[in-house]
């Protein structure tokens, strides 16, 4: 039985309080030692077990993790990153896992030149509606497909104090939420030959762009992802339409509210969707309940403990942020030049 893997995050804000530590936490071959939080102790306080380090350079020189994950805003990533590679560590980074894709060039030439796991926490891939469509594009009951339509609306009228919202390098909605939808499209179809995209700013006293509305062109399929931030009436979450029917689904993941009020991901019943929100098949002769897969962002940290310790395939690897990198950055692209991004262009 091999040892568990030492683990340990750089930074304790609400993502990695509510979301990444308890996910560590319950994973059986990862072992949560320790982390960075540069005032307080709060995680410590939950997790008896983890030593708190006030800096990353202070936790490398410790040499008290194996694999470190790193939670810190986006600005942080790359060098964060590089330095824990380095050092001789996996690393997992949050998404997006650089602010440009030649900086995660680097880290993925280096992670391989140093023969170190370094994978990015493309949790959304494991979300029960995302699997959901994976299930219905594979079972072929749509039949030819036509178009997806992809939403992640919230109301929030008021700027925040979150850094996502303020003038630093990687804020914005596009680089938050576009990682996540860009990254389910493509890895529902694959990369797309152009794209096109409108970026705003919506609130009159926002500095980080916080709408998006992103074309993604295939040869005979279009996939369009859009958020924002002052939409208070339902939307659906993923509109798909086929030659034979079509499929509505409405509201986000249930893992996210069980993070959001504290429970554990843990037994049978965790990311377990309730039949009244499963989302509905719209058929020429019928409309019926689609039941939605069970989500389980579990799997992302097994599958990382697995590549270490195994050799097991990483689900989510470096080349495929890079795509996703490089379609962010030639939507930004295409906002600034008003016209399509081709793909020769963006070379995603």
């Amino acid at each position: 039985m091999k040892t568990p893997i030492r683990t340990a995050l750089v930074g304790y804000g609400s993502v990695a309080e509510k979301m990444h530590a308890p996910l560590i936490d319950v994973c059986s071959d990862l072992d949560f030692t320790g982390v960075v939080e540069r005032n307080g102790n709060r995680c410590q306080d939950k997790y008896t077990a983890v030593t708190t380090f006030r800096s990353l350079e202070e936790l490398l020189t410790a040499e008290s993790a194996e694999l470190i994950v790193i939670t810190t805003p986006n600005e942080f990533h790359y060098p964060m990153a590089k330095q824990c590679l380095l050092a001789g560590k996996h690393v997992v980074v949050d998404k997006p896992v650089t602010i440009f894709s030649h900086e995660a060039e680097e880290l993925n030439a280096l992670a391989k030149e140093k023969n170190l796991i370094c994978s990015v926490f493309h949790n959304r891939r494991y979300d029960g509606d995302i699997m959901t469509l994976q299930k219905l594009i594979a079972e072929n009951t749509l039949g030819d497909l036509a178009y997806l339509e992809s939403h992640f609306d919230r109301f929030r009228p008021n700027v925040s104090e979150n850094w996502r919202e303020k003038e630093v390098p990687g804020n914005g909605i596009t680089y938050d939420l576009g990682s996540h939808l860009i990254d389910q499209v493509v890895l529902l179809f694959g990369l797309p030959e152009t794209i096109q995209a409108d970026i705003r700013k919506q609130r009159k006293s926002a500095v980080a762009d916080d709408h998006f509305d992103i074309i993604l062109y295939y040869p005979r399929f279009k996939a369009r992802v859009t958020a924002g931030v002052l939409v208070n009436a339902p939307t659906p979450k993923f509109l798909l339409l086929g030659e034979n029917g079509s499929y509505q689904k409405f509201g986000l993941d249930v893992q996210e509210q069980a993070f959001k009020e504290g429970r554990r991901p843990e037994g049978g019943n965790w990311g377990v969707e309730s039949l009244e929100n499963w989302g509905k098949l719209f058929l020429s002769s019928e409309t019926v309940a689609y039941p939605t897969l069970n989500g389980d962002y579990r799997i992302f940290y097994q599958n990382v403990a697995d590549a270490i310790q195994k050799g097991t395939l990483l689900k989510v690897t470096i080349e495929q942020t890079i795509s996703v990198l490089k379609l962010i950055e030639a939507s930004f692209q295409s906002n600034e030049l008003g016209r399509k991004i081709l793909r020769a262009e963006g070379n995603w």
